[in-house]
């Protein structure tokens, strides 16, 4: 197993201000980081590359796709500016030494039609993703697709979604994620959606019903652990959390109030609760 931290608990992008963190997470016993890719003007990447081998921290990355570059758009050139967006990203990615690319940018987020997908808006979605991971192969990087709550997106909610999308796109460099955050909204089953999703399975976000440190509120911590050592998954397990640092993503992810006592306390919990959490099952 691999255990890491996505870096949006502190910060959006790569900057100098992150280094004392990661020297943290890296002592703390973290294999690696998830760095937010939201912007392609990441200047230095080779330094920052050779920043993380020093550390000896691996790296996977998370982005996402806005309206102007909505790969499910009715208008040819916004779906073309999503292709586009994606292959930057990936590139980005090769530059940066990083292994898997997860996030819901199979669509715009945040953006509603008030309605489900129509048949048009799957098809292009599928369409934009396998140019998408020919290109992730070029660069060789996997992409790891994210279904996400209603609440966020309407193409792709659960994990038999999410399962048909991959399979419809046929492509060995375009695979999935788990969040046990969205999970926790959508799912009936959180076995049966693990194991749904458990061929195409190459990365999962240690996510709690909060938010906040993962093990303290609502998700159904043991049936998800069972059911990860029952497929024999052995990947990256990413934590995601959220705060009250970033007035950006307080606004997306709706977090009005501090749910946890101090970031590294939250780091250190979590790496704690995860390791723990394989080890009773071994």
């Amino acid at each position: 197993m691999k255990y890491g931290m996505n870096l949006l608990l502190w910060s959006d992008h790569l900057n100098e201000g992150l280094l004392p963190v990661l020297d943290r997470l890296k002592q703390l016993g973290y294999d690696g980081v998830e760095l937010p890719l939201f912007s392609t003007a990441i200047p230095e990447m080779e330094r920052w590359n050779k920043r993380f081998n020093d550390l000896g921290l691996e790296r996977t990355a998370v982005t996402i796709r806005t309206e102007p570059n909505n790969p499910i758009s009715p208008a040819a050139k916004v779906r073309a500016a999503g292709i586009e967006a994606s292959k930057r990203t990936l590139e980005c990615c090769q530059a940066l030494g990083v292994q898997n690319l997860c996030g819901p940018y199979h669509s715009a987020i945040g953006l509603f039609s008030g309605s489900g997908p129509t048949a048009d808006e799957w098809k292009w979605g599928v369409e934009s993703m396998r140019a998408v991971a020919e290109h992730a192969q070029t660069c060789g990087v996997m992409l790891a697709l994210e279904a996400v709550n209603r609440y966020e997106t309407f193409l792709m909610n659960c994990m038999a979604d999410a399962v048909r999308f991959v399979a419809e796109v046929d492509h060995p460099h375009c695979r999935l994620m788990y969040d046990t955050f969205h999970a926790n909204i959508e799912e009936k089953s959180i076995a049966e959606a693990i194991g749904t999703v458990a061929p195409y399975l190459v990365h999962i976000h240690i996510s709690e019903s909060d938010r906040s440190t993962p093990g303290t509120a609502q998700v159904n911590w043991e049936e998800s652990f069972d059911t990860f050592h029952k497929i024999g998954y052995d990947g990256w397990m990413v934590v995601e959390a959220f705060g009250l640092a970033l007035p950006e993503i307080t606004a997306a992810t709706k977090i009005w109030r501090r749910m946890y006592h101090a970031e590294d306390q939250l780091a250190h919990d979590a790496l704690a609760f995860m390791k723990d959490e394989v080890q009773k099952r071994r």
